[in-house]
Order: structure tokens, then C-alpha cells, then sequence
């Protein structure tokens, strides 16, 4: 916990410059090098370099949704979508436009407001048709 606040980074990827100050995360980092997915999904072929991934992964088989919203009932997968959609009862709008006065609940639709004032495009070339 103290390297946090030292900065101190001893454990080196062999495969690369970059350091870590843990040794569990510089194992999981090199596994980006190796292309190892040592954590197998049971119920189809997925593999994933992390436990943590598998668990959230495998709750699409399962249907598990463990984050309940306490206003509502409502269950979600991901603890992300339950952070999100509690914005629905608060009325907090934390994603605050630069250009104007207007917020949003959703880091998204700050994204596609943005368009009024800059007229680009955001995911034109992402997802760019090739007859058009």
C-alpha cells in the first residue's frame, strides 16, 4: 500500500519498460505481451487474462445482478450501470459541457452534445458506411 504514496514501482515487465508497484498487476500486464487468457469461461469459449473479467463475463450465461438500486429495485451486471442509473434519482449531472451551461448524466450524451458546438462527428469515423 505505501508504494502509492512513494511512487516506487519495482516490478519490471520483462517484455516492455513499463513498472508496476505491485506484482499481481505486472503478471496480468505481461499477459498483454503473451496473449495468455489463462481464465476459461464454463459456458462457451471465451477466455480472459483477469479472474475479475471472467466473473463479470460469466454473468451474461448466468444472469446474475448483484448491484440492486435501492430507490427502485431494479438489478444491473456491472456496478458501472448501477452508479449510472442511481443518476436517474439524484438528478446528478456530473458530465459538464465546456462550452455552454448544460450537464449530463451520462459521460455519452455530454459526447453527442458536443456536436452542436463543434460539428464534428464523434463515431462518423468508427462506424463510417463504405457506400456512403
Amino acid at each position: 500500500h505505501q508504494r502509492i504514496h512513494t511512487g516506487e514501482k519495482p516490478y519490471q515487465c520483462k517484455y516492455c519498460d513499463r513498472s508496476f508497484a505491485e506484482k499481481s498487476i505486472v503478471i496480468i500486464h505481461q499477459r498483454t505481451h503473451t496473449g495468455e487468457k489463462p481464465f476459461q469461461c464454463k459456458y462457451c469459449d471465451s477466455s480472459f487474462r483477469q479472474k475479475s473479467r471472467i466473473l463479470i463475463h460469466e454473468r451474461i450465461h448466468t444472469g446474475e445482478k448483484p448491484y440492486q438500486c435501492n430507490d427502485c429495485g431494479k438489478s444491473f451486471a456491472l456496478k458501472a450501470k448501477i452508479v449510472g442509473h442511481q443518476r436517474v434519482h439524484s438528478g446528478e449531472k456530473p458530465y459538464q459541457c465546456n462550452d455552454c451551461d448544460k450537464s449530463f448524466k451520462q459521460r455519452g450524451h455530454l459526447v453527442e452534445h458536443r456536436i452542436t458546438h463543434t460539428g464534428e462527428k464523434p463515431y462518423q469515423t468508427i462506424y463510417q458506411c463504405n457506400e456512403c
